[in-house]
């Protein structure tokens, strides 16, 4: 008996209503993800990126400072940075949250541990790239190059890094040696798949 409807069921899979049926369901789901014909051409959304908006946004900074832009910050003036605009997501002292703790630097025997400035980043140049690029959260970019070398300044001597007189700039922040700059390994394989 099974192998009856086994039979049947084989054949009509192959019957054309079957062909036609796939042939349907491929029909549409193109509609499903094409749109409706009174969309629009264009939605007019957003604007044209100006100059001065890709190069706030064109930011490669390297781990031996190439990229760093000239400026200058101190400790003391990055501690009103922070307060100003930091606050609210890393906490009054930089591990309160609610979002990433910025200051720790236990070891990573209790691995993985926190991703802190002073327990994880192994280069205190990615500071300035990262903050650049994503921070303020909200309205990331709109720190000048002072005010980015100040806050991490701050942040950096939260973490017992440099001294509360320290200043960063394009010449000092790569000289920062990071706790955790001997715990990475550096990747120098050759080869790998060949790219077509």
């Amino acid at each position: 008996m099974r192998s009856w409807i086994v039979l049947a069921l084989a054949c009509v899979a192959c019957a054309p209503e079957a062909q036609d049926q796939a042939s349907a369901d491929a029909d549409l789901m193109d509609a499903a993800y094409s749109l409706p014909a009174h969309a629009p051409e264009a939605f007019g959304l957003g604007s044209e990126a100006s100059t001065a908006r890709i190069a706030m946004w064109d930011v490669d900074v390297k781990p031996d400072g190439e990229g760093l832009p000239p400026g200058r910050g101190t400790v003391a003036e990055g501690e009103v940075v922070f307060r100003t605009y930091c606050v609210a997501c890393h906490g009054p002292s930089g591990t309160e949250g609610p979002n990433d703790q910025l200051v720790g630097s236990e070891p990573w025997e209790d691995w993985p541990g926190s991703s802190t400035v002073g327990g994880y980043w192994p280069y205190a140049t990615t500071l300035y790239d990262y903050i650049v690029r994503a921070m303020p959260q909200l309205t990331p970019g709109i720190l000048t190059p002072d005010q980015t070398y100040a806050v991490i300044a701050y942040i950096l001597e939260r973490n017992g890094i440099v001294p509360a007189d320290a200043v960063m700039d394009p010449e000092t922040l790569p000289a920062v040696r990071m706790p955790a700059r001997d715990r990475f390994v550096t990747d120098d394989r050759l080869g790998g798949a060949e790219v077509r």
